[in-house]
């Protein structure tokens, strides 16, 4: 992976407000957006298993069984100066970590007129920040690769991803992609990560490791949320504005199937055994499934506002937040009923389930 800048990562610390979990439970990870915090609770029981606070305007939040971090990324952007104070370690004098960042700066990665933003990596055990690494404008959602070793981050604002390695836990990479970066999903090839544009209607298929789009697949006008099939064949995703969800072939770029959902809509994820799509109708306050064999569309009433939407692995259940209302829900995959609400504060964004 070729290097371009790393601005700075410094070791930091988080206050976990109740233990987490045991290494036997799941753990659902919600960040809690204007909160300033990540929410941690029992999917299966809503139980509150603890909460990682001082994470300004988080929105991505990703993970991944095979890593052993959190990747959270803020929607807001800081100065210079606000950064600095922020990723200074515990038990380090304001005198050392000022030295320690009065070196000669690098070349800039990213564009020139970029703010700065924070990605927070942290340690899924504990909820311990161990670096924030400064990135180039305001981080809309990330992903983790599913080898564990790389992470990304969209910026909508700079029209392009950041790369992360973890495990110099440094910013190796910017990578243009297109107008107005949302999501980013890995399929099975932990090299290459899929990333939807929505102000010019492609997702682009980038190389990590050589930092370049490698094809672009023209998927509607405005495509924001993304799952991608099991197998990696398939690619789903949301055209919010138009309440519809696009299919696309991975191989040739060619669409599909196109799914009338109606109204704005906003998150979607695929049921444990791949064969139903599930999708936030925010605007028509639906929870709508798609069984990908036969096409048919089956709905219920889910209000206020569905907004993210995470399947719960192994349990034939998926979590739904809204963007009204500070509650998350945990709803049936199968008959779209609601099990049960969660309350949190802020808003529900990017959700991470980890078995353990």
């Amino acid at each position: 992976m070729h290097r371009i800048y790393l601005l700075f990562a410094i070791t930091a610390a988080s206050a976990l407000s109740a233990p987490v979990a045991s290494a036997e439970e799941l753990r659902a990870f919600i960040p809690e957006g204007s909160a300033d915090a990540v929410r941690i609770v029992d999917p299966q029981t809503g139980t509150e298993l603890g909460r990682i606070e001082h994470l300004e305007a988080v929105h991505g939040l990703a993970g991944h069984p095979n890593s052993k971090f959190l990747i959270a990324g803020s929607y807001a952007e800081v100065d210079r100066e606000e950064a600095i104070a922020a990723a200074k370690p515990a038990g380090v004098s304001e005198d050392a970590h000022a030295a320690h960042h009065a070196k000669p700066p690098q070349a800039r990665i990213g564009p020139s007129d970029a703010g700065i933003s924070l990605l927070s990596i942290l340690d899924a055990a504990t909820g311990d920040v161990v670096r924030r690494i400064e990135v180039p404008g305001a981080v809309h959602h990330v992903a983790i690769s599913p080898d564990g070793k790389a992470a990304v981050a969209t910026h909508p604002a700079g029209d392009g991803i950041s790369v992360v390695d973890l495990s110099s836990l440094e910013l190796v990479a910017w990578v243009p992609t297109g107008a107005l970066p949302n999501y980013a999903v890995f399929g099975a090839d932990p090299g290459l990560v899929y990333v939807s544009n929505a102000g010019n209607g492609t997702i682009s298929e980038v190389d990590i490791g050589r930092g370049i789009v490698r094809r672009n697949l023209i998927a509607g006008e405005e495509p924001e949320h993304l799952v991608m099939s099991p197998d990696g064949t398939r690619i789903f995703a949301a055209e919010a504005s138009l309440g519809q969800v696009i299919e696309l072939e991975n191989s040739s770029g060619r669409e599909l199937r196109r799914f009338d959902i109606g109204g704005e809509i906003h998150g979607l994820d695929l049921s444990d055994d791949g064969t139903r799509l599930l999708i936030a109708a925010k605007e028509t306050d639906r929870l709508v499934a798609i069984d990908l064999e036969s096409g048919e569309l089956t709905s219920a009433s889910l209000a206020p506002a569905p907004y993210h939407l995470t399947t719960v692995p192994g349990t034939g259940k998926v979590m739904v937040s809204s963007r009204d209302e500070p509650k998350i829900w945990l709803v049936d995959a199968s008959s779209l009923s609601v099990l049960r609400e969660i309350a949190i504060e802020g808003e529900g964004h990017q959700m991470v389930v980890l078995p353990r």
